[in-house]
């Protein structure tokens, strides 16, 4: 049935690539950084993925608990063995149908944010290839490595009642271990959190107190992960200072693991990153004539511009989502020509959404990026939307490829009544792309 699908697919596709490029239209394709744990590559292929491991992505301003994808990270060392052949396959079926393609997550290939099967949320994962921190290494820092206190769940029963106030009689006891008069920790059978979920997500103890939502955050109050590839190394939590457990320290172990959490998330990896980066992208780059983009959003690495100028890679700037720090929005007019740039992308949301999410910024955009005079409509006109889609075509940009939706808000008669279109909500693996145009194809004639 499926080779059957997909042998349809495949002619109706081609079909369609071959009309558009006598109409001299090239297309662009998408290449996702992840396979499904139950996809046939894993099946067939499993020595080249960590299935034990998730994807993800740290905290940002969008999730703060930050993000976990599911998906298997790969196992460089194994796909490099034989010359990264199945990276080079999967280029080479694109290469039939388009001309360009984005790598979705380009940072992948620099670094991959890495979570345990035993954790749910991005919080909890750390950089690989990495290099943790040995104990003694910790320690030169000015700290004495307290495993108890740093790498396990900081529970006083202090935080258990400010979480579960007049419940905390009924919960505690089912749950919690007390092992002094003030600490606690997870009974064994509910040591990780997804220990915990498995246990009461169908539970009528969850539904009538809400477990989950209360003691999941719990999890998180450490100081140090340990790494699952060389034990008896750590990472620093990422932001840590965030935490609890940090609060309840003393200003000079505050001082060390600032210390600590900022030299090894910044400046530790920066040159070892670089150097997996040029291991693999050269080669897949080499192996196909299409012209390759980048997506390079998030928590980029100061090695990745320079990498991807060196590859002649296309970044992504989205108007919205400034790289320079203590910049609001990207300058047009200063991006690089190797750049697709664009107002939003299939991750946010859609322009007359972005509108309405925060007054004062639209009112700073409205003033000094449209420079227009006194105050901000509430709701997107059309013409400043032509406004805003004619800056990006006319931007330095080599492309500029905007969200269809964008589009249609340029037309009061094209643009949907219902404003929530927006295709992904990238912090929830679960989220289904069900969004679909609200127009028949042939009443754009």
């Amino acid at each position: 049935f499926y080779c059957f699908i997909q042998y349809h697919l495949d002619k109706q596709l081609s079909f369609v690539i071959q009309q558009l490029h006598q109409k001299g239209i090239v297309i662009k394709g998408d290449l996702p950084i992840g396979i499904s744990r139950y996809s046939v590559d894993a099946w067939v292929y499993p020595k080249y993925f960590n299935l034990g491991m998730q994807a993800g992505a740290p905290p940002d301003d969008f999730s703060i608990t930050g993000q976990n994808w599911g998906f298997p990270t790969y196992n460089w060392k194994e796909i490099s063995k034989d010359n990264f052949q199945w990276w080079k396959n999967r280029f080479n079926v694109m290469e039939r149908y388009f001309d360009a393609f984005r790598i979705d997550h380009i940072l992948g290939f620099f670094r991959i944010w890495e979570i345990s099967k035993e954790n749910i949320w991005g919080l909890l994962g750390h950089f690989s290839p990495a290099k943790p921190m040995s104990v003694n290494e910790i320690e030169n820092y000015g700290l004495h490595f307290d495993y108890d206190r740093f790498v396990s769940p900081f529970i006083t029963k202090e935080l258990l009642y400010n979480i579960l106030g007049d419940d905390f009689d009924e919960i505690v006891p089912n749950v919690f271990n007390q092992k002094t008069y003030n600490l606690y920790s997870f009974e064994p059978e509910y040591d990780t959190q997804r220990k915990l979920f498995d246990n009461f997500s169908n539970n009528t103890l969850n539904k009538k107190y809400n477990i989950l939502e209360k003691l999941l955050p719990l999890y998180a109050e450490v100081l140090f992960i340990q790494d699952e590839y060389e034990k008896g190394n750590y990472h620093p939590r990422i932001n840590l200072m965030n935490s609890y457990s940090f609060s309840q320290l003393d200003d000079n172990v505050k001082w060390c693991l600032t210390r600590i959490h900022d030299e090894f998330f910044y400046h530790r990896h920066t040159s070892m990153w670089a150097d997996e980066a040029m291991k693999k992208l050269p080669v897949l780059i080499d192996s196909t004539n299409m012209l390759v983009c980048g997506e390079d959003l998030g928590m980029v690495p100061d090695c990745v511009p320079g990498v991807m100028r060196k590859l002649q890679i296309l970044s992504l700037e989205v108007e919205r989502m400034p790289k320079e720090v203590n910049k609001k929005f990207v300058d047009l007019n200063q991006v690089p020509y190797l750049s697709v740039c664009c107002t939003g992308t299939h991750d946010t949301s859609t322009l007359r959404q972005w509108w309405k999410e925060d007054k004062a910024n639209t009112q700073w955009y409205f003033n000094n990026i449209l420079h227009k005079i006194g105050n901000a409509p509430d709701d997107l006109t059309a013409d400043l939307a032509k406004n805003i889609i004619n800056n990006h075509l006319n931007s330095k940009s080599m492309w500029a490829i905007l969200p269809w939706q964008d589009y249609m808000a340029c037309d009061d008669v094209l643009r949907s009544k219902n404003i929530d279109e927006r295709i992904n909500v990238p912090s929830n693996p679960k989220h289904i792309w069900n969004w679909r145009m609200h127009l028949d194809v042939n009443k754009l004639n």
